[in-house]
């Protein structure tokens, strides 16, 4: 039984996900389920190590369970706000990198690629922790940091993609596969997680430095 809690956390995601189209944006049942839902996805994967229970069937619903929460979210809550034209732009250039990067990896690997750096991991939370922030805090000054964070990440994971850069490197807080989406959750010791640490810090210095030392990690 313990074997299956984490694809038990991962399911109620998927159904929390579902119910947050009941509820209208920004209502107490809908922070209520939001909130819940975000919490499973950080301990979802931290229970399938704990329990020895990763699997790619795990890694494959936790990937389907993300992206209905997403679609979910997106459509309670793109109704609800005013995005300005800049801001639709702004992410659609973020999009691009992305999408970008994913053909690149495919092209260049056969496969594809998704890289748990730690500005990536940032970005999804800032994304999460953005729509509990509009309620006191303008869009257009929250926009600016998620957006930025975004850039730069999209724009790392490139430099890693195109230049190369194994997948060890890019992923050295985390034991997840860099082929594919795996769980989330906190990183379990890694011994070479300092070198690996080193090896990526080095890789966006030298690309910081390349920008004109304009970009800081």
């Amino acid at each position: 039984m313990a074997k299956h809690i984490a694809n038990i956390v991962t399911s109620c995601r998927i159904l929390g996900s579902i119910l947050l189209l009941l509820f209208p944006a920004f209502s107490v049942a809908f922070y209520i389920l939001y909130l819940l839902c975000g919490f499973s996805d950080m301990i979802d994967g931290t229970i399938a190590k704990k329990t020895n229970s990763i699997s790619k069937f795990g890694s494959q619903l936790d990937t389907v369970a993300d992206l209905i929460f997403v679609v979910a979210s997106a459509i309670r809550l793109l109704p609800a706000i005013h995005i300005p034209g800049w801001l639709w732009i702004w992410s659609g250039v973020i999009a691009i990198l992305k999408i970008s990067s994913i053909i690149w990896g495919y092209v260049s690997k056969k496969k594809f690629i998704s890289l748990h750096t730690i500005m990536n991991k940032l970005t999804g939370l800032l994304l999460f922790l953005l729509p509990l922030t509009i309620s006191f805090v303008e869009l257009k000054y929250t926009a600016i940091v998620v957006c930025s964070v975004a850039t730069f990440s999209a724009i790392q994971e490139s430099v890693y993609v195109i230049t190369d850069c194994s997948c060890k490197q890019a992923n050295s807080n985390t034991s997840n596969p860099c082929s594919g989406c795996s769980r989330g959750g906190f990183p379990s010791p890694n011994p070479n997680a300092k070198q690996s640490a080193r090896a990526e810090e080095k890789l966006m210095n030298k690309f910081t430095k390349s920008c004109g030392g304009s970009m800081r990690l």
